[in-house]
């Protein structure tokens, strides 16, 4: 719970600016790990050349330069943490406006709104205790804890969604997060009882920093929760379009055990979760404050890492064939279906389908449009490909023959939206992890 300390009202004193000294964490472009800093790095995945996955290309910017990054993934022969190179700074990617919005997915919504259920049963959380969450987004998770009385504090460095989550009634700082950050909201009196992150951890290019400040934000008897994708999800279910240059590295139970450990954090529960393909939400606390032993789940995931090879480079170096495989079938169904006179259009412009779009060269030439929810994306054009984006109606006024769903982890819901898509014969198609064209 929180600590006697002198109160802190989070609305007003912690306003961004009294924060404004907050630095991004510094990233390297050298061939050396970003967690142990071995050079023992061994490539085994090279996506080609690629641009951003969420800078949506304007009309008006459609004959101007787009830039464009090596896309490759390596893992360190020492510790097994899977990163990409961090050429593009954490300040570049999500320091201005940022495009994706967590509510624009009714299934995230509800995977929120469960888990604060969960965990503030669990933890037994009042109105005496602290929630924090890094990379709050647009307070699709905190508006939760907002209205069961108990207090929070969102940090997300993205103006434009930070704004959002104000409007909703969620305090937030409009801050990058680090040892920095956390001890000056520390010395301000904010200490967690709970600190989330979902879905940030991958996103760090400093990561040694950043659990840093995990470990000082933590109040004494805390916990921590993030949820990641799963690195054994990822390889087993070939989702090899998750690796995109937002996304500095893949974890492990194994890896991430390690990096917590370095920082003074224990790994004491995880729970394998459905979203994104597979991910894991981990529970860590205070070595020095750890009362009990890790629970059957670590030890058994970490059982199930190492058998499966995920301790041996022979793993990773396989995973590479299936993916150029998964680029031949997608490109072959595409081409035989246009060849045949047929329409395709996408739905869904997610990073991870800019991933798969740009790897296979697909264009227009393929796929007349793509269709997506969040109306910040609409009137833009996919990064790279620079496929038109339209809200989710033109499917229904256009009648594509076969709609590509880009966003595969959210098939389910998404294929619910488009039952009507049957009306005039269509069919929907996922590529992730196979090609499959849905009943």
């Amino acid at each position: 719970m929180i600590q006697d300390s002198p109160s802190v009202n989070l609305q007003n004193d912690l306003q961004p600016q009294a924060l404004s000294s907050f630095a991004v964490g510094p990233s390297s472009d050298e061939p050396s790990c970003r967690f142990c800093g071995s050079g023992n790095l061994r490539l085994f995945l090279d996506l080609g050349m690629s641009p951003l996955c969420e800078s949506f290309v304007p009309r008006d910017n459609l004959n101007s330069m787009e830039p464009f990054y090596p896309l490759q993934a390596s893992v360190c022969g020492d510790c097994f943490l899977v990163q990409v190179p961090a050429i593009v700074s954490g300040q570049e990617i999500f320091g201005g406006d940022y495009a994706y919005f967590s509510s624009y997915s009714d299934s995230w919504l509800e995977h929120a709104a469960d888990y604060v259920d969960m965990i503030a049963e669990r933890l037994m959380l009042s109105e005496r205790s602290q929630v924090v969450e890094i990379a709050s987004n647009d307070g699709y998770l905190l508006k939760n804890f907002v209205a069961k009385g108990i207090p929070c504090l969102g940090i997300e460095p993205a103006r434009n969604v930070a704004g959002a989550a104000m409007k909703q009634g969620v305090p937030t700082l409009t801050e990058f997060f680090g040892a920095r950050a956390a001890r000056q909201l520390s010395t301000l009196g904010t200490r967690a009882d709970l600190l989330i992150g979902n879905n940030v951890l991958a996103h760090v290019p400093d990561l040694n920093d950043f659990v840093a400040g995990l470990k000082i934000l933590l109040s004494d008897d805390g916990t921590i929760n993030m949820e990641f994708p799963h690195l054994l999800r990822l390889v087993e279910g070939n989702q090899f379009d998750t690796i995109y240059q937002e996304h500095y590295c893949y974890f492990s139970l194994l890896a991430a055990q390690r990096v917590f450990a370095k920082h003074g954090l224990t790994i004491f529960d995880v729970q394998e979760l459905p979203t994104h393909g597979g991910s894991l939400r981990i529970f860590a606390r205070h070595v020095e404050y750890n009362r009990e032993p890790a629970t059957q789940a670590v030890s058994g995931l970490l059982d199930r890492e190492i058998a499966g090879g995920y301790r041996q480079l022979d793993t990773y170096f396989r995973f590479a064939d299936r993916v150029a495989e998964t680029k031949r079938k997608l490109l072959e169904f595409l081409i035989q279906a246009k060849r045949a006179g047929k329409h395709i259009a996408g739905y869904g412009a997610p990073g991870k389908g800019n991933t798969l779009l740009n790897y296979c060269g697909i264009r227009q030439d393929f796929i007349d449009f793509t269709v997506d929810r969040n109306p910040y994306k609409h009137g833009n054009f996919l990064p790279g490909t620079h496929i038109p984006i339209f809200p989710p109606e033109k499917i229904a006024e256009a009648k594509p023959d076969y709609v590509l769903i880009l966003p595969w982890n959210l098939r389910e819901e998404i294929a619910e939206q488009l039952a009507y898509v049957r009306d005039w014969g269509g069919r929907l198609v996922v590529a992730i992890p196979e090609l499959t064209i849905l009943d």
